[in-house]
């Protein structure tokens, strides 16, 4: 992949998220079983606009590029990207995923698809795996009582807005602030817990910690280990780490 004249490699240093999304937002142009949508956060309007430009420009695969119309609460603007669902569609995005490291000079990308808690790396054999090339594998891949989807998961929260960006995953409730987490760990909840070292936290301000999260996130069942929380929902957990 070539850059444009006007941009260069590195233009976009420290300005775009290493983690990009895949099939997290609905097409504009098509039925979402047949078209996939990328979405790749940005510092910025302005470097917005030029990850816009050389990916409409740079790509003739591409369908359409299109900047979030306003700024997001966190500052964040993103960068929604279309193209059609076909057998050859984890070559275009990891010829995507090349170009966008060389503009933002990241040494790797990674990619969640869906709502998955975990991204995971954008290499050419992780995307071909992951990516629905037809509509019957699309069904399949998301299909909405998966509970590795977060916002499933948390479908019963009590927080008026749920983010995730990067490894990071905030809650926010009105009057009350964010609480954020670094995202662990996802999965049946045996093995979540068999991944976690440390004793499980008993004492009067562990517990006092658990309902406030319980106030704030909702009503699940909630174990401290270390420095660790774990949610559980159904048979299934997930380990997050407060940042604050």
């Amino acid at each position: 992949m070539n850059l444009t004249e006007s941009l260069r490699s590195g233009d976009l240093r420290d300005l775009v998220k290493k983690v990009f999304e895949i099939d997290n937002y609905k097409s504009k142009i098509g039925q979402d079983d047949e078209i996939c949508v990328l979405t790749f956060v940005v510092d910025q309007e302005e470097p917005a606009k030029d990850l816009e430009n050389f990916l409409e420009m740079g790509f003739n695969f591409i369908l359409d590029a299109e900047t979030s119309p306003c700024e997001e609460e966190n500052g964040k603007w993103r960068v929604f990207v279309e193209l059609e669902r076909n057998r050859h569609i984890g070559d275009q995005i990891f010829e995507i995923v090349e170009g966008v490291q060389k503009l933002a000079d990241l040494d790797a990308m990674r990619f969640r698809y869906f709502k998955s808690f975990k991204s995971e790396p954008a290499t050419l054999e992780n995307l071909s795996a992951a990516i629905p090339k037809d509509s019957a594998s699309y069904d399949v891949a998301t299909e909405e009582h998966n509970l590795n989807n977060f916002s499933e998961f948390f479908k019963r929260s009590y927080a008026d807005k749920i983010v995730v960006l990067d490894e990071n995953i905030t809650f926010t409730r009105i009057y009350s602030g964010p609480v954020s987490f670094d995202i662990i760990t996802s999965g049946p909840k045996h093995e979540v817990y068999d991944s976690i070292a440390g004793p499980m936290m008993l004492e009067s301000k562990d517990m006092a910690e658990v309902m406030f999260l319980t106030k704030i996130i909702g009503n699940y069942n909630i174990n401290k280990i270390h420095n660790t929380f774990v949610f559980e929902n159904n048979g299934w957990a997930v380990a997050l780490k407060r940042i604050k």
